[in-house]
């Protein structure tokens, strides 16, 4: 069993050379002959090792569903190939092979993304730490990603190091600062490379790790369900693994809807190539918050931003993603049991505390943030950038639209350059809040902001603690909303002091946009990215990524005692006014 184990590792690390080399390098074309031989011979060599492994499992009784879905998986792929070949069979075998290989590939690449799911679970065992974990998923998918975008096929005339790093980690933090034009110096390998990022950083490996565990074995480990209980902020252990796989079905069916809504919004556009995978790049890009766009100018381009039914779309999926799986399926609960109520008078259930605490604070801020952005933009903008816009309804759409983009999608429909200063000055505010916790976006969260306003009222009306309705909010909770504000500001005020020294041909203001923009992983920008120095992309690198992965977790995971001893010191009051 451990010699097939190993061996399998070993055929895994050839296929991902081979792939690489096949995907990445255009000059690999010329080994057709070995391919040809390669990849059946590495396919009928995983299928081998995979099946005497499932038939040792089932001698001891051990049979798991991910030996059987391998076997299944990787004989489908022999079996369609070879269909796929005779049917469309022009010329010659070789020729014909080549063209319908990629059906091949890619269910290899599926076969591989599983393998590496259990890697990183195999991981659990050896470490457990899980502030670290989570932190270096991120950094691992990072660097991987900017490996990907070097090869020479992702690219249209090569990239440095440097700006590959910066194009990864942007969409690992689905943040959306670009360096290069990802429409015209991205291929489309390398456009579905960063594709993949966003939708991993989005939802996060690790997430995508339990989901695979949990489908393929039936429920994790104790340690498991403690370790994804942080990751997720679920209290109740006994159901985490389930909650990570409804988070990757959940944000897949609303992308996909999002995609089919978008691809229809495409028909009156003309000479438009390749609109499906337009369609998918954009909603994937708009739920998780991303920011990235296969068009030069973004949604501002000229056949898009009077598009007010695409832009509808996008917001809609932006919200989705912005308040987070919790929030959504408490909702879900509440209309479950409201409706059942309605035809089932006689056994009616009790739920007014259905809807959580948390759940009323995203809704209410989120609701609030999203009406004053709007209406500050129509009274703002009028002479700017809404003043192309002719109807009623298209000046709403777009101010309503800046308003939603700017709390960490990125998007724009609008020219950024053309703001007024106080349509600046408010969205960097609106960039500061961000989204919702346990979303896909960024920023200090909607909740944080609402417990530090709620905690001034509560301060200035001598109350020991903050009161809503009937509940009181948790100390622990008002501390950890201070600290993230102070972190937040602390690494926001030295990038702006970086960045003023490594560029200083930047204004404060374009600078502080772009600072706040990064660290909130908001992507929008008042033009100056591509601009920046070598060392200014180092900066704005790791506001990106402290950003998403929340400078907080870090520390925690670094500086966390194991001393679980409950003691306290004699106190002693500070002055502070």
């Amino acid at each position: 069993m451990a010699h097939s184990n190993i061996a399998l590792w070993f055929l895994d690390i050839i296929l991902l050379s081979f792939l690489i080399f096949d995907f990445g390098f255009d000059s690999f074309k010329e080994y057709r002959l070995y391919k040809l031989i390669a990849l059946p011979v590495l396919l009928f060599a995983l299928i081998a090792f995979n099946y005497y492994k499932y038939q040792y499992l089932q001698s001891i009784h051990r049979v798991k569903r991910t030996s059987r879905f391998n076997l299944i998986l990787l004989s489908f792929l022999i079996v369609l190939e070879i269909i796929l070949v005779l049917v469309n069979y022009e010329g010659s075998f070789t020729d014909t092979f080549f063209r319908e290989r990629y059906f091949m590939e890619y269910g290899l690449i599926f076969y591989f993304f599983i393998r590496l799911t259990f890697l990183v679970r195999g991981i659990y065992d050896l470490y457990f730490n899980p502030a670290i974990l989570f932190v270096g998923s991120f950094a691992l998918i990072a660097i991987s990603g900017t490996f990907l975008l070097m090869l020479p096929a992702a690219t249209t005339s090569g990239i440095s190091f440097t700006d590959a790093l910066f194009t990864s980690t942007s969409a690992v933090a689905v943040t959306g600062l670009i360096v290069l034009d990802t429409a015209k110096d991205f291929t489309p390998f390398g456009q579905t490379v960063i594709m993949i990022l966003f939708q991993l950083g989005g939802l996060g490996m690790l997430t995508f790790t339990s989901f695979f565990a949990y489908f393929f074995k039936s429920g994790a480990s104790f340690k498991e369900s403690l370790f994804m209980k942080d990751v997720l902020g679920n209290e109740k252990l006994n159901s985490i693994m389930q909650t990570a796989m409804r988070i990757v079905v959940f944000s897949l069916i609303i992308e996909g809807i999002g995609a089919l809504l978008i691809y229809s919004s495409l028909q009156d556009v003309e000479n438009m190539e390749h609109k499906s995978f337009f369609a998918v790049f954009h909603a994937i890009s708009a739920y998780c918050n991303a920011g990235f766009s296969t068009l030069s100018t973004g949604l501002y381009d000229a056949g898009f931003r009077f598009n007010y039914y695409m832009q509808w779309v996008v917001m809609a999926l932006i919200v989705f993603g912005g308040l987070g799986y919790a929030i959504a399926s408490n909702f879900i609960q509440y209309v479950k049991k409201f409706f059942y109520n309605i035809f089932n008078k006689k056994n009616q259930k009790f739920i007014s505390r259905v809807i959580t605490l948390n759940t009323k604070i995203v809704m209410y801020t989120t609701l609030i943030l999203i009406v004053a952005g709007t209406a500050f933009f129509l009274l703002s903008e009028q002479q700017t950038n809404l003043a192309e816009h002719k109807t009623v309804f298209g000046k709403f759409t777009t101010a309503m639209f800046s308003s939603v983009t700017t709390r960490t999608a990125g998007f724009n429909t609008v020219d950024m350059t053309n703001f007024t200063i106080p349509g600046i000055l408010f969205m960097i505010f609106l960039m500061w809040i961000g989204a919702s916790p346990a979303s896909t976006g960024g920023g200090i969260k909607t909740t944080t902001f609402a417990l530090a306003t709620l905690n001034i009222f509560s301060i200035a009306k001598d109350k020991p603690n903050i009161e809503i309705g009937t509940r009181r909010v948790a100390k622990e909770a008002v501390l950890r909303a201070f600290a993230i504000i102070a972190i937040s500001l602390t690494s926001i005020g030295t990038g702006i002091l970086l960045l003023l020294i490594f560029n200083p041909e930047f204004t404060l203001l374009q600078i502080a946009f772009e600072t706040f923009s990064a660290y909130s992983t908001v992507g929008l920008s008042l033009g100056i990215t591509p601009a920046l120095s070598e060392n200014s992309k180092y900066v704005i690198i790791f506001l990106m990524f402290f950003g998403r992965i929340g400078l907080i977790n870090l520390m925690i995971g670094i500086l966390k005692s194991v001393n679980t001893t409950e003691y306290t010191y004699p106190k002693e009051n500070i002055l502070i006014n």
